[in-house]
């Protein structure tokens, strides 16, 4: 009995210190990764709100220091401009309208994949892989030449003349919300079509049988279960969509006619580096960041409230 009762005093300290080990050992696989990342992340996050703190202009640039310390003068002065929140206003329409875009052509290609043929889905593979690995400024190039007002090749075809798709505020918009889904797209598709084929082939074919459409099945069957897929994608849209430049800067000649087309990244590009307010565009930079982690923080609170496992 005493050799039992001292078996069972002392069996825990070990399997404690075991455990204990075993929980620090992935920390330490994943060190050099966060070290990696402080490194390019943390630190450029850190100047950039130190910089949107102070008076910095070109002067600063050129080896000067900090003149005065503004606190929060610098968004003080940014919030009472009404330019920048009609600015946010746009970035946020275009970048939603963007993100349902990606998510519907992504999703139902991905749907188009699991019907088709070997040939046909590995010839509809490659194309959107080009597509995605296609450079954005790159792309962005073709597509102003293909609704060129003279020369382009859709313009005739639509029968629109020398009609110009940059011109007008929200046809330059949607121009450049094509070439944002045509290159943002196979990431969705490529992620959704590999979670739909996860699925068991039973599930589908009981739903079939059971006499739902596929649009049903998508709906009660797919979506719950691609959840998890799902979010990565749409949070990774909202990111990527959210802080669009090159295609806004190079379709639009710099934010379009009279700024008609600015998005707050080329809003803080054109106030730090235009007008050498560096200051107010380190503090674009900040509230950008504060927006897209807010979003990103509560769409996973609201996921996790349904049950969801991320």
């Amino acid at each position: 009995m005493r050799v039992g009762r001292g078996l069972s005093r002392s069996s825990p300290r070990p399997y404690g210190r075991s455990r204990g080990r075993s929980q620090k050992v992935p920390w330490l696989y994943l060190a050099p990764a966060l070290v990696l990342l402080g490194g390019l992340l943390v630190y450029p996050i850190y100047q950039l709100g130190l910089i949107s703190f102070f008076e910095y202009t070109q002067a600063q640039v050129s080896g000067g220091e900090p003149t005065t310390f503004q606190g929060f003068g610098n968004y003080a002065e940014l919030f009472s401009d009404s330019q920048f929140w009609q600015v946010l206003l746009a970035t946020v329409v275009f970048a939603a309208a963007c993100v349902v875009s990606t998510l519907a052509v992504g999703c139902a290609l991905a749907v188009l994949l699991t019907r088709v043929r070997a040939v046909p889905r590995l010839a509809l593979m490659l194309a959107a892989l080009g597509a995605w690995a296609t450079p954005a400024i790159t792309g962005s190039t073709v597509w102003l030449f293909l609704f060129d007002p003279d020369f382009g090749p859709l313009n005739r075809l639509l029968g629109l003349g020398d009609y110009s798709w940059t011109y007008g505020r929200l046809s330059a918009f949607f121009l450049v919300l094509l070439e944002v889904v045509w290159c943002s797209f196979p990431f969705v598709m490529v992620t959704v079509y590999a979670g739909i084929r996860a699925v068991p082939a039973e599930v589908l074919e009981a739903a079939a049988l059971d006499g739902a459409s596929q649009w049903r099945i998508w709906r009660s069957v797919l979506t719950p279960m691609l959840r998890p897929i799902l979010v990565v994608v749409t949070i990774q849209s909202v990111i990527w969509d959210f802080k669009v430049f090159t295609q806004i800067y190079v379709m639009t000649n710099g934010g379009g006619i009279a700024g008609q087309n600015l998005v707050l990244n080329v809003y803080a590009y054109q106030k730090a580096f235009a007008s050498s307010q560096y200051s107010l565009g380190s503090a674009i930079g900040v509230v950008m960041l504060l927006i897209l982690l807010a979003v990103t923080l509560v769409y996973l609170r609201l996921l996790r409230r349904q049950g969801e496992e991320i």
